[in-house]
């Protein structure tokens, strides 16, 4: 289920004196929010109806919502990068990149940020700018960076002991404690058991401090590919050096050590792989 933007969090500094306008989209806004707040009180009503969500019919419609809701998510974010677009000679656009930016890909929020953009040296886009930075480590087209940690064995192992050595590999940044990684792992243990004998591997990176934590998890959720850490959490290596400010990420690199995608989650990930290999 995406994230919708929260219209009500959007409001437009026009002037150093931090005067307002009337932001003529909001009426729009608005509505996107009435629709998934109405959506929602549908997903009530079912739980109401049957809490633990076991009845077939109740399992149905709630597939039927989440669709309608990842539908929505996806309409009220074209508009908003519409809004980006027609706006490009005023400060409309700040607060619409400040709550979109995370939904935004490498090339979407490289766009926003135009440096051409009346609105680009406005100082509340830093965290943006910072956001953008981060992804640059990582883009597609670049060659992955090398990275030495220890294995779960306590062994110094290289990230190019893999990577580039003629396979496709998913280099996923985790860690035990991160309940997003968690769910997501599901989706790279799917991926690796359906293409692992046919040129693709994975190696985790992962973000914990504790070692009996991470090998814990590792366990636990049934990850059987390499696994590398330096144990020193967010300031692990492949923080600084592929540009993580957050987690679960990862980039899939191809077999010359090439980044071909990055932060690719869920059904995205298998849709990626079924490119590749046809299947």
């Amino acid at each position: 289920m995406k994230k919708l933007i929260i219209s009500a969090l959007i409001a437009v500094a026009t002037t150093a004196q931090a005067q307002t306008t009337i932001d003529p989209y909001q009426p729009m806004m608005d509505a996107f929010d009435k629709q998934a707040e109405k959506i929602m009180n549908e997903f009530k009503a079912i739980q109401k109806k049957d809490p633990k969500g076991e009845l077939p019919e109740s399992k149905e419609k709630a597939r039927i919502l989440s669709e309608r809701l990842d539908s929505l998510g996806d309409a009220q974010l074209e508009f908003v990068k519409e809004i980006i677009r027609d706006n490009k000679e005023n400060d409309l656009p700040v607060n619409y990149i400040k709550e979109a930016m995370y939904q935004f890909s490498y090339e979407e929020l490289k766009e926003a940020l135009d440096p051409k953009a009346s609105y680009y040296r406005n100082s509340e886009l830093d965290a943006a700018k910072q956001l953008l930075a981060g992804y640059e480590k990582r883009r597609p087209g670049i060659q992955f960076h090398e990275l030495t940690m220890n294995d779960v064995s306590d062994k110094e192992v290289k990230l190019s002991q893999w990577v580039g050595k003629g396979d496709y590999v998913l280099v996923d940044f985790w860690a035990s404690w991160c309940g997003p990684c968690r769910r997501e792992m599901p989706y790279v243990i799917a991926a690796y058991e359906q293409y692992q004998g046919k040129g693709f591997n994975v190696v985790g990176v992962s973000f914990d401090q504790k070692k009996s934590a991470w090998v814990g998890a590792i366990q636990q959720m049934g990850m059987k590919w390499p696994q590398m850490s330096d144990l020193k959490g967010w300031k692990c290596a492949a923080a600084d050096l592929y540009g993580i400010s957050s987690i679960p990420s990862n980039v899939l690199v191809d077999p010359t050590g090439k980044i071909v995608a990055m932060d690719l989650r869920g059904k995205n990930l298998l849709d990626k792989l079924k490119e590749i290999y046809g299947e």
